[in-house]
């Protein structure tokens, strides 16, 4: 592994390895990512690794979404109750989750397209990067890793899969936040009721408005861990290519296109 470190001497660098994860630029699909902000609030920008921006949005979304009555309402909706959906909604809360929702949205498909206009500016400039840091608390580097398995560990418990390839910060986000849903959903005590034939018991105990929280949360576990394990790997690569050009390969190696070697 090499000793560059990113001091800002560079204009540009396409990924940053500190004790808290990895951190780089790739291309990525704007839509997608307007598509898991519209999903749930912060998930666009988390991807993004936009981290502030991104447990700002998450948490108005939980608070104002509660206190709205959104997901119950959607709930009802689904039920076929279209006259009590309308009831439970509270318009004091309606009024101000409206424009954040869509400025969710909006904000990290706008991201995203700026992001892949500066990860191909830094690819161009190929500034070198580190691929090595040692801490007190951490040490974290660049290595392959199956993402298979992470989608296995997020699948378990989401969070798992982001410890795995080291992305600390949201992999603590994501646990902290999944003990607070199946704490208010009651999603574990209904599934030991459901264990022991319960049923009714069982889905008397849930809370909806925080049930439909968990389904999300699994999702955008799973696909960040098996998204973030595969560019991963791809920095990985091409970081260990350059360094073995740099200091292995002969000065004078050439491959002559159209020639095959005897």
């Amino acid at each position: 592994m090499n000793n560059y470190t990113n001091d800002n001497t560079a204009r540009r660098y396409k990924a940053h390895v500190s004790i808290l994860g990895t951190t780089q630029l790739h291309l990525r699909n704007p839509y997608i990512i307007a598509w898991w902000s519209a999903a749930f609030p912060g998930f666009g920008h988390l991807i993004l690794s936009k981290y502030f921006r991104g447990y700002v949005l998450f948490i108005w979304e939980v608070v104002v979404n509660i206190n709205a009555h959104v997901n119950l309402s959607m709930i009802y909706s689904f039920q076929g109750n279209i006259d009590l959906a309308k009831e439970v909604l509270n318009t004091r809360w309606l009024i101000m989750y409206i424009p954040v929702y869509l400025f969710a949205i909006w904000d990290s498909y706008r991201t995203t397209v700026d992001m892949n206009r500066v990860y191909l500016l830094a690819e161009r400039e190929e500034h070198r990067f580190n691929s090595f840091t040692l801490g007190a608390l951490e040490i974290n580097y660049l290595d392959k890793r199956n993402p298979i398995l992470s989608l296995i560990w997020s699948l378990f418990i989401p969070g798992l899969g982001q410890l795995y390839i080291h992305r600390i910060l949201t992999a603590f986000f994501v646990i902290i936040w999944l003990v607070i849903f199946f704490y208010y959903s009651h999603c574990l005590e209904a599934v030991s009721l459901l264990f022991l034939g319960k049923i009714k018991e069982a889905t008397s105990v849930l809370k909806p408005e925080w049930l439909l929280f968990i389904p999300s949360h699994y999702g955008f576990a799973m696909y960040d861990s098996y998204i973030n394990t595969v560019e991963n790997n791809k920095l990985f690569e091409k970081e260990l290519r350059n360094h073995l050009k740099e200091n292995y390969q002969a000065s004078g190696f050439r491959i002559s296109k159209g020639q095959k070697v005897k």
